[in-house]
């Protein structure tokens, strides 16, 4: 592991994350996480995430709170870890012949196929009456909640999906417990609802993958870095069930970001090109880091994958992609963006 980058004398340059989801591709991030806490040329100001995004977001504040940049990065370790350990004994798990050719997608798992089908003629209420969720389990004995409202820094912004008005809420530090992490990741074919206050939410996804405009009114720093887990772009038009599906997933679980992202290019147009006073508007710099080369050739179903050995591989890809974004994008921090939004297209 890399030791941190000294800063020298200079003030280290503020950033706000917005961290996706993507189940047990949110490895990723822990690997981009773990990198830019590396760098003490960096502070993270602010997180908003959404399902596995959220719990990299938790986890990193209850981290950073008890023990700073290295704590945050001990935190993020073991709960990748004690996710890994929680999945050993399900029946969700990769063929021998998977393992043997390397490859990580559960597309030929009995145990996958099985809940897969179920869960299109059963929903969760008729399998899970119980609604036992040991991911809940595990958030409990890894991240101390009390820790995470108490703390102002990192400011948190943790995205759900009001499952009555089709909202995005979003709960914000002071807000945060369990549940508030399992409503951001409760996908409705797999789990029941989250109730909180009275009111049921779904995944975050649906309507903030993540939410940026908290980050844009609520904090101080110029800077938003995007770490982006669910490709855009593809090259082949899907022809079987399972690829179809797959893009369907990729195009409504980036549908709500891309929105948010024109509509702050717009903006900046009205007032760049238009000459638009607005009083409350400040110049924003956007950034992205993404695996699109390594994680386009991964199926949905390698979302459900939790081997310690494939998490690990994706941190290694999280760390050597902002490895090379740092390289290449570090000095462009506070003075512009970096992120072309006709990239996204591409």
């Amino acid at each position: 592991m890399a030791t941190e980058t000294s800063g020298g004398s200079h003030s280290p340059k503020g950033l706000d994350l917005a961290l996706q989801g993507g189940g047990s591709h949110g490895a990723f991030t822990w690997g981009v996480l773990d990198r830019l806490l590396a760098d003490d040329r960096i502070e993270i100001k602010a997180i908003s995430g959404t399902s596995a995004g959220a719990m990299n977001a938790v986890v990193l504040a209850d981290g950073m709170h008890a023990g700073g940049r290295e704590g945050a990065r001990q935190a993020l370790s073991h709960f990748w870890k004690a996710v890994s350990d929680a999945s050993r004994f399900s029946p969700i798990q990769r063929t021998p012949l998977d393992r043997l050719i390397g490859r990580w997608s559960l597309d030929a798992s009995p145990g996958y196929w099985f809940f897969d089908i179920m869960s299109r003629f059963f929903s969760p209420y008729d399998l899970n009456p119980f609604n036992i969720n040991p991911l809940r389990t595990l958030l409990l004995n890894t991240v101390d909640f009390e820790s995470v409202r108490a703390t102002t820094s990192p400011k948190i912004f943790i995205a759900a999906t009001n499952v009555r008005t089709g909202q995005a809420h979003v709960f914000r530090n002071a807000d945060l417990t369990p549940d508030v992490i399992m409503a951001s990741a409760c996908l409705p074919f797999l789990y029941q609802a989250v109730e909180i206050d009275g009111e049921a939410y779904w995944d975050g996804g649906y309507m903030g993958n993540p939410v940026l405009y908290p980050l844009v009114s609520e904090t101080d720093p110029n800077d938003i870095l995007i770490v982006q887990i669910n490709p855009i772009y593809r090259d082949e038009v899907p022809r079987s069930a399972q690829d179809i599906l797959n893009r369907l997933n990729e195009i409504s679980f980036n549908a709500s970001l891309i929105k948010e992202l024109r509509a702050l290019a717009l903006v900046k147009a009205l007032v760049d090109e238009e000459g638009l006073n607005l009083v409350k508007y400040r110049e924003m710099y956007l950034h992205r880091i993404h695996g699109d080369a390594e994680l386009r050739t991964l199926s949905v179903s390698s979302k459900l994958n939790a081997e310690w050995k494939f998490l690990e591989h994706l941190h290694d890809i999280g760390w050597r992609t902002t490895e090379i974004w740092l390289q290449q994008n570090f000095d462009h921090i506070g003075s512009h963006s970096t992120l072309n939004l006709n990239d996204l297209n591409s």
